[in-house]
């Protein structure tokens, strides 16, 4: 990891709103092993985990938009 790269735990929980705690339910892991990782190399596994829980909000926040579109589509159709 490189010193200006966030670490990815830190992101996940900040742009998700997430304690560690719940990140940890979220992905198998005790609290306390996930603020070690905060601090050093999270590792494969946890990253990979991390930026797919990451692309799941990017792709829930597209849904939600074209929801909203098909909603004013039938509005202005209908």
């Amino acid at each position: 990891m490189k010193m200006s790269d966030e670490n990815i735990i830190k992101k996940v929980c900040k742009e998700l709103n997430l304690t560690y705690k719940q990140l940890g339910e979220l992905i198998g892991y005790s609290e306390g092993r996930l603020k070690q990782l905060a601090i050093t190399e999270p590792g494969e596994q946890v990253e990979k985990v991390c930026k797919m829980l990451l692309k799941v909000k990017e792709l829930e926040a597209e849904i939600n938009k074209q929801n909203e579109l098909k909603k004013l589509l039938k509005d202005f159709i209908g």
